[in-house]
This record gives C-alpha cells, sequence and structure tokens, in this order.
C-alpha cells in the first residue's frame, strides 16, 4: 500500500465525523475501508492484519482488525474503546471516532461523537432497525451533530434487495422526525466488499446516491460552526518581556479582527485588538478553531479562565442554569456533595441542586430518580461558586459544553450540555414583581474602597466565622462572648444569628431542605458583603449540610472563611432545647431534633472544634482568640 497524496496538506478542510451502531454491525470494516481504499494504510500494516487474518482461518483479509487494537477487543470480536483514525482524500482531511455500539459504553460513544460535525450510523441489512438504532439517534440528536447518514450495511446478505433497503428507509425517517436532526442521508453499502463505499456498486443499481465517500468529501460543515458569536476563553497570559503583554488561547467561535472593540469578563473592561499573533506572523483576521494570542491596546488585568468577547455580543452570565447530563463514572452521582465543573478554560465548584429527570435512551421516555448511575443521561439543575460565562449549547457547542471532574479522585465522572438558565415560576413572577416596583432612580454602585483599604483602617484582617451544630449546642452563647472580646480590642465585628435574622433572611428553622439551603446561601452572601468592609463576620447556624457551608467557603477569598464546629452531646441539646425543638419532634410538629429531614452532617475538616458539654465559654473564647491571632487575622 501507498500513503495518500500529502499534497497541500494543510490547506485542505477538516471533517471530522464518528460511526457508530449497534455490536457486528460493521463498523470497524467500514472505517478500515476507507482507509484501504483511500491508500491510507502502511505495507506492514497492511501484511500483520493479513498474517492474522490468515491465522483465523478468515476467507478473506479482515479490515476491521486495523481498528480492533486492544486484544480484549480481538479476542471478543467487539470494540470497546473509542478508536481515533485519520486519513485524506485529495479534497479533505478525516478524524475518525469509531464509538461502541453497545448500550453499557454510552458513555464512550459520546466521548466519541462529542467534537463530531457528521455521524454514520449503521444498521445491519438483516435485521433491520432495532432498540440500539433508536437510542445512536437520540444521542446523536442530544449532542446536536448536523448531519446524519445512515449506512445500511450488508446489503450483500440479503442479495441486495431493494425492499428490504426501502423498509428500513421508511421506518428510520419516521422515527427521525422525533429528533433535532434536519439533515439524514441513506446509503445502502456492503463494508466487507466495498459496495458504494468509494465507487458506485454494479450490484444495486437501482440505488441512484452518492457513495459514502463522495458524501463525507461534498458535505458543507462550514454553514453548521457559529462564525457570529465571539468567544476566546484566555488560557495563558504571556509576558515573555515588559514590552509584550498577550493573551494566548483558541477562538472557541466567530472571528475577530484587529480594530475590533472587545470587552474582557468578568471584569467589564473595554479595550481594542491591537494584534493576533501566530507562530506563522501576525494576522488581521482570526476565526473559529485557530490557536492565537491577542494584544490589547489597553492594559486590562486579565488571566487564565477570563473571557473576551465583542462588546455587543454578550454570552449568558449565571451560575445556575440547566444541563443535559451523561453521567460517565461507576460510582453513582452523590447529589450531597460538590464536583469540579470545568467549561472552556475556567474550573469552579459545582453542587447539582435538582435532577429533573432521567431519559431511557431506547424509549426515550422521562423517567424520575433521584441520581444518575454509570451511562445514564437526563436534565439536572447545576449551581457553581463562581458565574460562568456561556451560550446554549445548541447554538455554541464550545461555550454551551461542560464536563464534572470528582475532586477527590480527580476523574471525569459527567459531560453536560447547558440548555439555559434555571427558572421556575417563583423565578419568573418575582423577576416580574421586581421590575414592576424597581425605580428608575435606583442603580447599584460598586464599593469606592478596597477590603485591604478598609482593613487598613479597622486595624485586622477580615473573616467569616461560621459556627455550626446542633440546635441547644451552644453556638450563639460562644459567638456572642467572641464578639464582646474582639469588640473590646476595638475590631469591627458584626454577628449574624439564627434567632435574630429569622424574619429578615428565613432563619434557621421550620422550613424544607431546599429553603433551609436558600436561606444560607443568602445568609453567605450577606456575611461576604460584611467581610468585603474588612468585618469579622459571627455567623451561627445549624447549616446541617456539608455543601451549603462548602458553598459559603467558596465564595470567600482562601483562608478568610473560619469553619468552627461546634461539639455537644446530643442529650445535652435536648435538655437545653432553648427553641423547643424536642418538645415539637415528641408532638410530631417536626420530623426530629434538628427540625430537618436529613442527619445532621459534621464539619470533616473544620478550622476549629469547640465542646460546649465539657469546655467553659472563656476556655472556648481563648482558644477562637488564639486562632485568630496565629492566623494574623487580629
Amino acid at each position: 500500500m501507498a500513503t495518500a497524496n500529502m499534497d497541500n496538506y494543510e490547506n485542505k478542510s477538516l471533517l471530522r465525523f464518528t460511526t457508530t451502531g449497534s455490536v457486528d454491525d460493521g463498523k470497524s470494516t467500514l472505517i478500515g475501508r476507507l482507509l484501504y481504499e483511500t491508500n491510507c494504510i502502511f505495507e506492514d500494516q497492511y501484511a500483520a492484519v493479513a498474517k492474522t487474518s490468515e491465522q483465523r482461518g478468515d476467507e478473506r483479509v479482515d479490515l476491521a482488525l486495523l481498528l480492533d487494537g486492544l486484544a480484549a477487543e480481538r479476542e471478543q470480536g467487539i470494540t470497546i474503546d473509542v478508536a481515533y483514525r485519520y486519513f485524506t482524500t485529495d479534497k479533505r482531511k478525516f478524524i475518525i471516532a469509531d464509538t461502541p455500539g453497545h448500550e453499557q459504553y454510552t458513555r464512550n460513544m459520546v466521548t466519541g461523537a462529542s467534537n463530531s460535525e457528521l455521524a454514520i450510523i449503521l444498521i445491519d441489512a438483516r435485521h433491520g432497525v432495532i432498540t440500539q438504532s433508536k437510542r445512536h439517534g437520540f444521542l446523536i440528536s442530544l449532542l446536536q451533530i448536523p448531519h446524519l447518514v445512515v449506512a445500511v450495511n450488508k446489503m450483500d446478505l440479503v442479495d441486495y434487495a431493494e425492499d428490504t433497503y426501502n423498509q428500513i428507509v421508511k421506518e428510520y425517517k419516521e422515527f427521525s422526525q422525533k429528533l433535532d436532526i434536519h439533515d439524514v442521508t441513506f446509503i445502502p453499502i456492503s463494508a466487507l466488499d466495498g459496495d458504494n463505499i468509494t465507487t458506485r456498486s454494479n450490484n444495486m443499481p437501482w440505488y441512484e446516491g452518492h457513495t459514502l465517500l463522495h458524501m463525507l468529501e461534498n458535505v458543507h460543515v462550514s454553514a453548521d460552526r457559529n462564525y457570529v458569536d465571539f468567544r476566546y476563553p484566555v488560557q495563558y497570559v504571556q509576558r515573555p518581556n515588559l514590552n509584550f503583554r498577550g493573551f494566548a488561547g483558541s477562538i472557541t467561535s466567530g472571528t475577530i479582527r484587529v480594530g475590533e472593540e472587545i470587552a474582557a469578563l468578568p471584569s467589564g473592561k473595554t479595550s481594542k485588538i491591537e494584534s493576533i499573533v501566530t507562530q506563522d506572523g501576525n494576522l488581521n483576521e482570526a476565526h473559529a478553531g485557530q490557536a492565537v494570542t491577542l494584544t490589547l491596546e489597553d492594559e486590562i488585568d486579565i488571566s487564565r479562565g477570563d473571557m473576551i468577547v465583542r462588546t455587543g455580543n454578550l454570552p449568558n452570565v449565571g451560575n445556575v442554569f440547566d444541563a443535559n447530563l451523561c453521567w460517565m463514572d461507576e460510582d453513582r452521582m452523590n447529589t450531597r456533595g460538590h464536583y469540579i465543573l470545568k467549561h472552556t478554560t475556567q474550573k469552579v465548584k459545582a453542587y447539582i441542586t435538582d435532577i429533573s429527570y432521567k431519559i431511557d435512551v431506547n424509549t426515550l421516555h422521562r423517567e424520575e430518580t433521584d441520581t444518575f448511575e454509570l451511562n445514564e443521561i437526563g436534565r439536572v439543575s447545576i449551581k457553581t461558586s463562581q458565574p460562568l460565562f456561556f451560550d446554549n449549547y445548541n447554538i455554541n457547542r464550545g461555550t454551551g459544553s461542560f464536563i464534572l471532574i470528582d475532586s477527590v479522585t480527580n476523574r471525569t465522572v459527567a459531560a453536560g450540555m447547558i440548555r439555559g438558565v434555571t427558572q421556575d415560576v417563583r423565578d419568573v413572577t418575582s423577576s416580574k414583581h421586581a421590575e414592576a416596583h424597581q425605580s428608575s432612580n435606583v442603580r447599584w454602585e460598586e464599593g469606592m474602597l478596597s477590603r485591604s483599604a478598609w482593613e487598613k483602617r479597622n486595624g485586622h484582617k477580615g473573616a467569616v466565622l461560621w459556627f455550626s451544630g446542633f440546635s441547644g449546642s451552644g453556638k450563639s452563647t460562644v459567638a456572642k462572648k467572641l464578639v464582646g472580646s474582639l469588640f473590646d480590642l476595638g475590631c469591627q465585628v458584626q454577628m449574624l444569628d439564627g434567632d435574630n435574622v429569622r424574619h429578615g433572611l428565613c432563619g434557621d428553622l421550620g422550613f424544607s431542605d431546599h429553603d433551609r439551603s436558600e436561606n444560607i446561601r443568602r445568609i453567605g452572601e450577606t456575611a461576604k458583603l460584611f467581610f468585603g468592609q474588612g468585618n469579622i463576620v459571627a455567623c451561627t447556624f445549624i447549616s446541617p449540610f456539608r455543601e451549603d457551608r462548602d458553598f459559603v467557603r467558596s465564595i470567600l477569598p482562601e483562608g478568610s472563611f473560619v469553619e468552627v464546629h461546634v461539639k455537644c452531646d446530643l442529650e445535652v441539646c435536648k435538655r437545653r432545647d432553648p427553641k423547643g425543638l424536642y418538645k415539637k419532634a415528641i408532638a410530631g410538629e417536626i420530623k426530629d431534633f434538628t427540625g430537618i429531614s436529613s442527619p445532621y452532617q459534621e464539619p470533616e475538616k473544620p478550622e476549629i472544634v469547640v465542646e460546649t458539654d465539657i469546655e467553659s465559654v472563656d476556655v472556648m473564647t481563648e482558644k477562637l482568640m488564639a486562632y485568630l491571632k496565629d492566623k494574623k487575622i487580629i
């Protein structure tokens, strides 16, 4: 075999496509045939495959062996992982993702197809349209792959019958109308013999369409790419010397020209493009897919994870959104913990706050669930510790997709596609109510003084001390003593207590778990405002859920959140019963002594632990004061 003609390789357009189908539908054979027919395999590769085929007793060379590289795959005759192959013709370059067809490898198919512009579904002509054929169509629709080729394979095993082919086309057309796929092409083929792969088949004169390779070479994909919305996530800040400051990355979507006005997010600072730098020289214009370095006319503080956009074309911004999620981990989803969400070049803490449903990918029916298992797909709501700059996935795949990473194991556990900003009836009605009562003379103003300026005047650093424990454990008693001691030192100090703010901020008791979490979020945001003016803020709330406390920690600078676990024997708390919770629990007015539907989750690694049933208030206060002095907060 000779290698393909490499002339003008860099100038050829690129098509990424994926192949999928049920087990033994001939995916690997098809790709092997494409590589063979386009002269894109080496002679020694072909010789090795021919030798293996001969040793197995095959009547002809099994081209599928070019793809099934794993020993386990060769033994079982199936493709387990995603195999990527590259080939080229005179017209175009290609990257193929050969994805597994079995249901248990859904995650692999999602991975392989995520960057594809075209998908090929193989259907065995002997078996017709089966459940897995429909499942693959649904996944392609979910991933918003714009072009679909349904290749009816193994036509040689049904004597090239036109009626058989027409019945499969009719059935799959009816199904595809339910999907969000607008370009579907049907081609009858035999991957084993090469019918309609690169040349028209004499065995099927009734077929008047193009060959598969002609389709791949001529499908128009540039119109499917987003060249309107300029999105440039900054990957790296280049500062080789004092005279150059550039921002390196890849253009996710859109185009940009020298001289155009841009905005940097999240700061909102504006400037103009001074130059577009590449390894091969400066450009006047750059477009989606290019890796470039941008320099600006003005000095703007931009770092990794920030996004450069056009001032008149902005993405969505928010830390709460809906998404379609494919769970890819062996361990089930943990809805009480947090994950690391990677979106473009940014990584933030994220929490799965709600599961709307999971989808049976075989029937397309929605099912209720409280968690996701391996390979399950559904709709969820996600909250992040910092706002993201995103577009809906169906508009911009680059800024509408993300992955979730386990913060402990560092494994990728899920892939997601953003559907939009989360809203429910309360969100819509409350926003309308707010607009109706909003004064045109009032607008938000950022603080004129920085936190460091406030801290300099106060003579100490700001901090948030979060006291968590059972009702009756003594949180308020210890916090009030500490606040008094800090006040005596001349510190600027504030206290947010579960009793005193109950009516203003929804309090700490008598609400559902969801409302309680929302209450803690509001308390955290309020504490952050006081902290921004250099205050030491003491917050005393049961706050029974770790993820709620972790959220407050995540919105504050590292080292400024001090979690204080106020431990006390539960029987002692019951005897104290300052809010009458134990009596209400006995009377059946609340679910248990804590007033929550789930057990109290003790802090795993609190900065300080105090035990009110064995330590005096003075001793505990001294311990807290010593910690603040040791950390140079006071």
